[in-house]
């Protein structure tokens, strides 16, 4: 699923929350995120949540695009293992 937002913040998170949740449920595991310019905490939040609901349905989330905020935040909070963003940031 590419993500057309241009941030995910705290202002946007729950709509795409929904949005990846549906994507999930068809089946949609991997997720672009090459035009998000901006974000805060709440992405990171809502990458861990879409990553809990791929695993509940026999999957696993995958990344690309990832900018190098949210990797590093991940990396602050100690989860980037769980979202596998090792080589996903540019």
């Amino acid at each position: 699923m590419k993500i057309a937002a241009t941030s995910i913040t705290n202002a946007n998170a729950g709509e795409l929350l929904a949005e990846g949740a549906a994507a999930i449920a068809r089946g949609e595991f991997d997720f672009d995120l090459s035009a998000v310019t901006e974000v805060d905490s709440a992405a990171v939040a809502l990458l861990l949540e879409w990553q809990r609901q791929a695993v509940a349905r026999g999957g696993r989330l995958a990344l690309s695009g990832v900018p190098a905020d949210i990797a590093s935040l991940a990396k602050l909070y100690g989860v980037d293992a769980l979202l596998d963003l090792g080589g996903a940031a540019h």
